[in-house]
């Protein structure tokens, strides 16, 4: 990834005071200073605020103290790696997007990402262009999350989804989700047994082309079985419709 043609933005102090105010507040961790360096002025001239943070702890530090609209995480950080960031992120209730941005491209890499609650992941290299359009994806999605609080509960089985306060319960015990397992598994509810593509559901949950990644979809359906359904390799919930995609069952 080359940012060698882009132009610092140029801004006064004042501007930038104003404008901080407004803009989405994206933190980039990442070790490499060069691409630090080049990702965080592509996003600033796109509009956004950006800061940096060369390792895990003062990214996890800096996470909580200046509160940004989504988090951009390597995860070969020295000392803290990016796992036991983004682990340490959602235990404490954390639901601020996250974008792994790694070398490690492994799907067991993947999987684990996603199930420590990452909401997109991105392999090194990547274009500028597609990496731009992911950031922009997620934030349209967490403004659409957070405009859910007008919305009643939803059910089904043992299950109720408070769209408000974006949580889950199964016959009464709280369950975590992550935040794009919650958009998911509301995209699915709010069908009313209607049947959603792949392509449907990428779309609608993440936003991004759907050449990017269809098996994210089921890597995410998998997880809300092993924590909604009661047994989870004989759903009776969360259906596969066979060459077609997924249903929700009341």
């Amino acid at each position: 990834m080359t940012y060698s043609t882009l132009a610092e933005p140029r801004q006064s102090a004042a501007d930038t005071q104003t404008r901080s105010l407004t803009m989405p507040r994206i933190l980039i961790v990442e070790d490499n200073p060069d691409l630090a360096y080049g990702l965080r002025t592509g996003l600033e001239i796109e509009g956004y605020d950006v800061q940096v943070a060369e390792d895990g702890e003062t990214g996890l530090d800096r996470a909580r103290a200046w509160g940004p609209d989504l988090v951009m995480l390597d995860l070969m950080l020295p000392g803290m790696d990016g796992y036991r960031v983004l682990r340490t992120l959602r235990e404490s209730g954390s639901d601020v997007p996250v974008l792994i941005l790694t070398a490690r491209g492994e799907e067991a890499d993947k999987v684990l990402g996603f199930r420590l609650g990452a909401d997109d992941y991105v392999t090194k290299p990547c274009g500028v262009l597609e990496l731009l359009a992911r950031v922009g994806a997620l934030l349209r999605r967490s403004r659409i999350a957070d405009r859910a609080s007008a919305e009643g509960i939803e059910r089904f089985g043992s299950v109720e989804i408070n769209p408000a306060s974006r949580t889950v319960t199964k016959e009464g015990t709280p369950v975590a989700l992550s935040p794009k397992e919650f958009d998911l598994l509301l995209a699915l509810v709010r069908r009313r047994g209607a049947v959603a593509s792949r392509v449907e559901l990428l779309r609608e949950v993440w936003g991004h082309r759907v050449e990017v990644m269809t098996r994210t979809v089921d890597i995410h359906i998998a997880e809300l079985r092993r924590k909604l359904e009661h047994d989870p390799s004989q759903p009776r919930h969360i259906l596969t419709v066979w060459k077609a995609g997924y249903r929700l069952e009341p």
